[in-house]
């Protein structure tokens, strides 16, 4: 299985035990309240400067992606806790060991106070998991992103093929009362639009989404089963910008961000080969090319005020999966020198910028199957 998820899945056995270890006893060099106490450059060329990393707020299921809104609230989506609920026999059901899926309803979105204080902002989504012999993955709410003062989320963990029929993947518009409104099919828009060359080994029908991002009132999103990345209108108008498949192949495009062009990360195919995912620019108009190579695992791309690009990686070093405690976050100057600013992570999957000029990382956001395990970190620059 090439796809990240399938290989994420054959190896949360093996790493199960850890995992449950690393909730009882952080290892160094990670001190979540204290600054991480090693910063040396890949390269070797970097100016060797600290970054202070603490525990921002904690009780998340599975946070994913992270956004501040513009009442000065940070607002998480996450991937819930799956569910119970099947739909063998309803529709095409993503193949074994990944598939048969189940859902349920317990995705959610979360907003954070400036103090670090949790409250649910809206409940009952969907959330999915895949089958047990895989380790029961989760995956739900994957972004979140403001245009004005509405809120939107796009879904990863919906659709039939994912043991949700009651919703497909797709974008939502959550309205001030905490209800919401589907503005975007994108599982009906995917299998009617499909791309060059999809991952027959392990294909999802209703998609993946990852990241979702506001451009100029519009909003723009990366899926990387299929590889591709839309732009979907304030109405729900679906449009394709780029098939990343039809020219790159499957590389598994999972993060962006937007600086005159777009700027996409790559998780790239599993087992882990350190140095192979790269960041690609992607113009408006859909042409791409490779624009920084030799990262690992990317799911997460910022650029500051600067010009300076913050990379995070899931998992680094020689590990053929992910692994805990490896995830990092390098800095990448204009002149392409880079900095590790942040490393010992415990499975990122997120980050964005806050008011303050910090970074906010959506930590443990792969996990066992306990709520509340996840965390937002705060990661202040110097």
């Amino acid at each position: 299985m090439k796809y990240f998820l399938a290989v994420i899945l054959s190896i949360v056995l093996a790493v199960a035990s850890l995992i449950i270890n690393c909730q009882q006893e952080s290892p160094t060099p990670l001190n979540p309240n204290s600054p991480s106490q090693s910063v040396l450059d890949k390269k070797g060329n970097g100016s060797g400067q600290s970054a202070t990393v603490s525990v921002f707020a904690t009780g998340f299921n599975n946070p994913r992606g992270l956004k501040f809104g513009p009442d000065g609230y940070l607002y998480v989506a996450e991937g819930g806790l799956g569910g119970n609920q099947s739909t063998i026999g309803i529709c095409d059901q993503v193949v074994p060991p990944i598939g048969p899926y189940t859902g349920g309803m317990t995705g959610r979105i979360s907003k954070v106070s400036p103090t670090g204080v949790r409250s649910t902002v809206v409940d009952n989504l969907p959330s999915d998991q895949t089958s047990a012999i895989t380790g029961n993955l989760v995956s739900g709410v994957a972004d979140v992103a403001f245009i004005g003062n509405t809120l939107y989320a796009i879904f990863a963990g919906a659709g039939c093929s994912h043991g949700v029929s009651e919703w497909p993947n797709g974008i939502i518009r959550v309205n001030a009362d905490g209800s919401w409104d589907m503005i975007a099919d994108l599982s009906a828009w995917q299998q009617s639009h499909p791309v060059a060359n999809p991952e027959e080994d392990d294909f999802e029908p209703d998609g993946t989404w990852y990241s979702m991002i506001n451009v100029r009132g519009n909003l723009y999103a990366v899926e990387p089963n299929h590889g591709e990345m839309v732009k979907v209108t304030p109405s729900g108008d679906i449009s394709r910008v780029i098939d990343i498949s039809a020219t790159q192949g499957h590389i598994v495009p999972t993060a962006m961000d937007f600086h005159g062009n777009f700027f996409i990360g790559n998780l790239f195919t599993f087992p882990i080969v350190e140095g192979s995912s790269n960041i690609y620019k992607v113009t408006p108009s859909g042409q791409i090319k490779i624009w920084q190579t030799g990262f690992t695992t990317i799911l997460g791309v910022a650029i500051d005020q600067r010009d300076r690009m913050y990379v995070l990686e899931n998992t680094t070093g020689s590990h053929p999966g992910p692994t805990p405690w490896t995830g990092e976050i390098l800095r990448v100057e204009p002149s392409g020198s880079r900095e590790v600013i942040a490393d010992s992570l415990f499975l990122p999957t997120a980050m964005t910028f806050g008011p303050d000029g910090a970074l906010y990382v959506s930590n443990k956001g792969f996990g066992p199957p306990v709520p509340g395990f996840g965390e937002i970190l705060k990661i202040e620059l110097q």
